[in-house]
């Protein structure tokens, strides 16, 4: 995507990012546990060690260890996929975000054993795909599953603008960089509520709507880099 960025490529990254709140935070409510934050499985983890729960100890690893296979598994499928230019990348990821999303909610509401378990890992992986996958908008590095990195990238950035400039010019135009990042940041909170409101209300079924929401971002995917 061009520095410049456009509407449809911009919309397309917003929505992205309001599926990992939304995952991150229906995982959450229904396995307490993070699928698209290391970080803070890392601390969940360290929290069970020192419960001596290693129930909840293996659930808080196995989210790390599937996320990273599925951002390895995205830069893995890149190279086979440049050679053929009727087959992008982000559109397939997206469907099979589709299907592990809507596999581990069926699996979740179905009761089976080890529900929750495999719930995680296929919510992780998905979730570890689509961060490999997208990883650049408007001309920077950008993370649509976690929030961190995006707000220290905010926080640099203006600090860096700010004191480049001697007195910044009067009514002068806002980067767009900074409204894109921005923008990440507002989809994905209110993603994150959406997700934990969904689940709240319609229990396992409810994580089906981060899946209805990517079946319609993949059109907006094909616009966007035809628009490039």
């Amino acid at each position: 995507m061009a520095t410049n960025i456009r509407a449809t490529g911009a919309w397309l990254t917003f929505g992205l990012a309001f599926v990992g709140g939304y995952g991150d935070a229906a995982s959450f409510v229904l396995a307490k546990t993070f699928t698209g934050h290391v970080t803070g499985n890392l601390v969940l983890g360290a929290i069970a060690v020192a419960a001596h729960d290693w129930r909840a100890l293996l659930g808080h690893l196995s989210a790390i260890v599937t996320f990273f296979l599925g951002v390895f598994l995205s830069a893995l499928i890149v190279r086979p996929l440049k050679s053929w230019a009727s087959w992008p990348l982000l559109p397939i990821v997206m469907g099979i975000e589709v299907m592990l999303m809507a596999a581990a909610s069926l699996v979740l509401a179905s009761g089976v054993t080890h529900g929750i378990e495999i719930f995680v890992i296929f919510v992780s992986l998905a979730l570890g795909l689509q961060n490999g996958a997208f990883r650049q908008a408007g001309g920077i590095s950008v993370h649509t599953t976690y929030l961190t990195g995006m707000i220290t990238s905010l926080i640099s950035t203006e600090v860096e603008k700010y004191t480049s400039e001697a007195a910044p010019a009067p009514g002068k135009a806002t980067d767009p960089k900074i409204t894109l990042l921005c923008g990440i940041w507002i989809a994905f909170v209110v993603g994150a509520g959406t997700g934990a409101a969904m689940v709240l209300r319609f229990g396992a079924l409810g994580m089906l709507g981060a899946a209805l929401l990517l079946i319609a971002l993949i059109p907006r995917d094909s616009k966007a880099r035809q628009s490039k």
